[in-house]
């Protein structure tokens, strides 16, 4: 006869064992750049650095958008130097992290900052045809033309 209250049922078994620690799928090194995420962080460095230039070679006319502009493509650009890192020089081996879902949410995240980013030069590329001072008897216009050219290239 059993005690009062226990059951003829074994205890479940514990799920930590079965289950593995994450592992690092992303190859170290140079083998890096030959995976999509490699090529994407890749890409973001040298795309960042583009809009960085052309951003910074206009006048800024709208400093409120474009500083914003300018502080992601900064971050990520800096971010993304510092994320390829850990993998170029085998951190990530190292560091016990699910790198697979700290790739995911790295280029989620970039993704949403630099299509806010696009937006808001965009809205500034718009707005060319205003003039500068609205109280002013001058036809300056916010963008001139090279500067309108420089700011497609970099909402692009």
């Amino acid at each position: 006869m059993l005690p009062r209250g226990a059951s003829s049922m074994p205890p479940p078994p514990n799920p930590a064992p079965y289950f593995p620690p994450p592992r690092v799928t992303l190859p170290s090194g140079l083998e890096i750049l030959r995976t999509f995420s490699g090529a994407v962080i890749f890409l973001e460095i040298l795309f960042g650095t583009i809009v960085w230039i052309l951003v910074a070679s206009t006048r800024i006319p709208l400093p409120l958008l474009q500083g914003w502009v300018m502080f992601v493509a900064v971050t990520a650009w800096f971010l993304s130097i510092v994320f390829l890192s850990v993998f170029l020089f085998g951190y990530a081996n190292r560091i016990a992290v699910n790198w697979n879902q700290a790739d995911f949410i790295f280029h989620g995240a970039t993704f949403v900052f630099y299509f806010g980013a696009f937006l808001l030069q965009a809205a500034t590329t718009s707005l060319h045809h205003l003039p500068r001072k609205f109280n002013s008897t001058t036809q300056e216009r916010i963008l001139s033309g090279h500067e309108y050219n420089i700011s497609i290239a970099a909402s692009v």
